[in-house]
């Protein structure tokens, strides 16, 4: 993790993805409450309609197994917006030009038909996460067991760095995992 449970009660955007905190580890999930009822804007990435799901800002129902797409899409968003932190990006990441070539095919169109949603959805996820000076990711076993979970995690990893969203308070990737109690 890189923030501790207390720092999403300051998140601007909570993007969640495969996680379901209210049924899993319900005394976090009471927090992402808290953090929505104290102004955070959420979105819930999930083909089940958890109870966050209930008081998300956005609820997208991907397809199981399409949270590349997704990402991708979401981060060719919110690059073609200029939602992106060139500044943060220069400073410290690598190989964002091979990123920006994977992430060009992925117009909200395309990944849509892939994940089988909306296509403005994905804008207005991008919008949400890239236009918030404080976001952080939260994401578990949803998109873990899978045979490109790793991969998962990387995609929104490559978010958080597109935007500049690590190593800051309330701004991070976060597994919410028993381990990390």
């Amino acid at each position: 993790m890189t923030n501790s449970f207390r720092e999403v009660l300051n998140a601007e955007s909570i993007l969640m993805v495969g996680s379901n905190p209210t049924e899993a580890h319900p005394v976090f999930g009471t927090m992402f409450k808290r953090a929505v009822a104290n102004g955070a804007k959420l979105a819930v990435v999930d083909p089940r309609k958890i109870e966050l799901a209930e008081i998300a800002d956005i609820h997208v129902p991907i397809k199981p197994g399409t949270n590349i797409a997704f990402a991708n899409a979401v981060a060719h968003v919110i690059y073609k917006e200029g939602l992106h932190d060139k500044k943060y990006i220069d400073e410290r990441t690598e190989g964002f030009d091979e990123y920006l070539k994977v992430i060009e095919k992925y117009t909200p169109e395309y990944a849509a038909e892939i994940c089988e949603i909306d296509p403005q959805l994905i804008i207005d996820v991008a919008r949400q996460y890239g236009g918030a000076e404080h976001a952080s990711i939260f994401y578990t076993l949803g998109i873990t067991e899978h045979i490109t979970g790793t991969r998962n995690v990387t995609s929104l990893s490559n978010l958080a760095l597109l935007t500049g969203n690590i190593g800051f308070e309330s701004s991070g990737i976060n597994p919410i995992r028993g381990q990390n109690n």
